[in-house]
This record gives structure tokens, C-alpha cells and sequence, in this order.
């Protein structure tokens, strides 16, 4: 395996390396060691396919250090493993089953070191996870077993009311270890005020360009506002929004003006939960507004049915239209401590013609066995609307994680 380390990762190491070697020991020595385990099966169901059945065991190891100076070190490495293989990975050949998105990868998750000069910056450098509110636009696609990281130099700034993260991409270690990375040349940008808990407005510029996938590289502006406001001491109403636009940019050769709006409102009162919510993505017939580097798995249903090759979207669009009620128990019920329950409806339809796409449920049920122990079971499926449409497809999970 070969690891390359960032000029900015070294820069800062020389600000690591002017700590006291007895503040160095010191901080190994406070070191909070990285152990997670989860073992998964997936089964999935797609006409015209092999019905797909996978095991996957993913491992990561690691430690945070201690302080020393203003600076710590992370590192953590991933390993995941297929104990069941009836399925198509994408890269082991299997071609006549269904896809599932995991396949066996050891790699460096994450090496970074971050610099905190004061209580307001922090400056983070090195191979990193990066998630922006709702992961909608940047975030770690965590669903699958090995992670989307950075390679990345990233600043954050939060002073007052005011809050800023500026980060430059070399490279985006995507889903699949190292099949499928993409070479960067990227920055994004997010800044936000907070004016109170019933309004914070942020303004973002994702100017994304990838040496080896010119049809992702692109430009996105836009702004999102958030907030929640109590109704009552049990009754909580919340809200966001994002309007945005996409232009090409970088490599990409083509010449497009798309944008997205979308909303929601929910509503929460004691253990219940309850959001609707709706998603405009424009489309001109050749390609949709994508969002590259976002996890499209939390936001556009779980059957993943418009996930290929980092574009997460139709040439015509997609709007949906969709309903989620969550049920959070709070105390233990026998063996099961904190048990939720999740249930999701989404209408698809594209936004150009709007033709209809197709509907699709969603459900999981989550709890803690001990403090470190979680189980779930999660479940999807998508009927699409007719034989032009992405296969409709069932999917059924079992997990079990361990977090130390």
C-alpha cells in the first residue's frame, strides 16, 4: 500500500515537531485509542439481476494523541473484509448480481494533524472526514463500510456569532478504497451566521475540479437557512432550506446552468418526530445537478436507486417529495437501551416533464445493547414508475457496530 503524504501534512508536522519532545511523550502518552467494528449483511433484491447476498466485516484501529503544543495527531487504518460475497462490489467481477457498494479494501482512513492556536481557529491537515450540516453537499457517505476522506487542508474559524470552514482537496478517497479516488484541484468554502436559534443563514462555494472525472468537476454557490422555535415545553417546530446553482467548472468540458431548491419543516414533540420535506434538482436532459462529494444515501432514500459514479442524479432532474416519522424511546425497554424507530415515504418525479419516477419506503429500527454495542435493521424498497426509470430494487440490512 502506498500512502502519500500532503506538503501541508509535512508543514504542519514542522509545527508539531517544535513541541518539547517531554510535551510529546507526554501527549502519546494521553493517546485515546481508534477501535470500531461492524458486521453487516445486506441483501439485495433488482430485477434482471442475481439476487445479491453479502457479510462484510469493516475494522478500524487507531489513536487521537494527547496535546502537545497546540497540535494533536490522529491516525487510523480500515480494513474491511467479505465473510459472504454473493454480490457485485463494482470491482470483483460478479456482474450478474446485484450491486453492492462495499467491496474488501485495506487503507489509511485518516492521518491528520490539527493545530489549534487559539479557541477560535483550528487548522486541520492530512487525510480527514469532513461533513458540512446535513452532508448534503460535502460529507463521508459513512452508510458504506469504508468511508469517503480528504486529503485536505482545512481551516476552521468560529468567533461570536460567526462561523467559517475553508478547505483545499488534493484528492477524495471515495467509497471503494483505491479503485475509484479522484485527483483534486478543489476548494470549498461555508460561512455562517448564527443570529439566533430561530435563524442561521450560511452562504457556501463548492468549486470542485477532478483530474479524472471531468463530468463531476463543478461549481456550486448557493445559500441555506436553518432554525427551530419552540411552540410549547414539549413541542419544538424546525425548519431549513437551500437554494443553489451549478455551473460547469475546472476540466469539464460541458456548457450548463442548473439549480436546486429544497425544504423542510418538522415538527418534534416529547419521543416523536416528524419532517416533511421537498427536493428540486433541475435537469436538462443530459445531466442533473449532482452533488459529488455529498452523501446522497441520507437524503434521497436509502435504496440508493440514483447513485452511479458520484452523480447521484437523472440527465431530466429529480424532485421528491417526502415524509419521515421517528419514534426515540427513552429509556431501556428489557435488553434494548434507547431503542428508535424509523419510518420514510418518498414520490420521485423528474423535474424536467415531470414524469414520474417512482415511490419509495423506508424503515429502521436501531437500539444499544451496552454502552458500546449497537444492532439495527434497516430496510428499503423502490418500485420505480416504469421500465425508462433506474430498476426498481429491494434492500434488507443487519448490523451490528462496536464503538470503543
Amino acid at each position: 500500500m502506498i500512502v502519500r503524504v500532503s506538503l501541508s501534512t509535512l508543514a504542519l508536522a514542522g509545527i508539531a515537531g517544535g513541541a518539547h519532545a517531554e510535551s510529546f511523550s507526554e501527549a502519546l502518552a494521553k493517546s485515546k485509542p481508534i477501535l470500531e467494528s461492524r458486521l453487516r449483511s445486506e441483501s439485495v433484491s433488482q430485477a434482471g439481476l442475481n439476487d445479491a447476498s453479502s457479510l462484510t466485516w469493516r475494522n478500524r484501529v487507531g489513536f487521537e494523541s494527547g496535546q502537545f503544543g497546540k497540535v494533536k495527531i490522529l491516525v487510523e487504518f480500515e480494513d474491511v473484509r467479505a465473510v459472504k460475497d454473493d454480490y457485485n462490489s463494482g470491482y470483483n467481477g460478479k456482474t450478474t448480481y446485484a450491486s453492492v457498494n462495499d467491496p474488501e479494501v485495506t487503507e489509511l482512513n485518516r492521518l491528520q494533524l490539527t493545530w489549534t492556536p487559539n479557541v477560535a481557529t483550528t487548522l486541520t491537515a492530512g487525510r480527514q472526514r469532513i461533513l458540512i450540516d446535513d452532508n448534503r453537499f460535502v460529507g463521508n457517505s459513512g452508510w458504506r463500510q469504508d468511508e469517503m476522506t480528504f486529503d485536505a487542508l482545512r481551516l476552521d474559524v468560529k468567533k461570536g456569532k460567526w462561523s467559517s470552514t475553508y478547505a483545499y482537496l488534493t484528492k477524495i478517497n471515495r467509497t471503494a478504497g483505491e479503485y475509484a479516488d479522484w485527483d483534486s484541484d478543489s476548494h470549498i468554502l461555508n460561512v455562517g451566521y448564527a443570529a439566533s436559534p430561530a435563524m442561521k443563514v450560511q452562504g457556501f462555494v463548492y468549486a470542485l475540479d477532478f483530474k479524472n472525472s471531468a463530468y463531476n468537476s463543478t461549481l456550486t454557490t448557493g445559500l441555506r437557512f436553518s432554525g427551530e422555535k419552540p411552540l410549547s415545553k414539549t413541542t419544538k417546530l424546525t425548519y431549513a432550506g437551500v437554494i443553489a446553482k451549478q455551473v460547469e467548472h475546472g476540466n469539464n468540458p460541458s456548457d450548463f446552468s442548473l439549480k436546486a431548491v429544497n425544504g423542510e419543516v418538522g415538527v418534534n414533540h416529547g419521543r416523536w418526530k416528524v419532517v416533511a420535506a421537498y427536493e428540486k434538482n433541475e435537469g436538462n436532459g443530459v445531466r442533473g445537478f449532482i452533488t459529488p462529494i455529498g452523501s446522497a444515501h441520507n437524503v434521497r432514500g436509502w435504496a440508493d436507486a440514483f447513485s452511479t459514479n458520484g452523480n447521484k442524479m437523472l440527465p431530466d432532474g429529480l424532485n421528491d417529495l417526502n415524509f419521515t416519522t421517528t419514534y426515540a424511546h427513552p429509556t431501556q425497554i428489557g435488553p434494548f437501551k434507547k431503542p428508535t424507530l424509523t419510518l420514510s415515504y418518498h414520490d420521485f418525479k423528474t423535474d424536467r416533464n415531470s414524469r414520474a419516477v417512482g415511490k419509495e419506503w423506508d424503515a429502521l429500527a436501531s437500539t444499544a445493547l451496552t454502552k458500546n454495542l449497537t444492532v439495527s435493521v434497516k430496510y428499503a424498497d423502490f418500485e420505480r414508475a416504469d421500465s425508462s426509470m433506474p430498476a426498481s430494487r429491494r434492500k434488507v440490512w443487519v448490523g451490528l457496530e462496536y464503538k470503543l
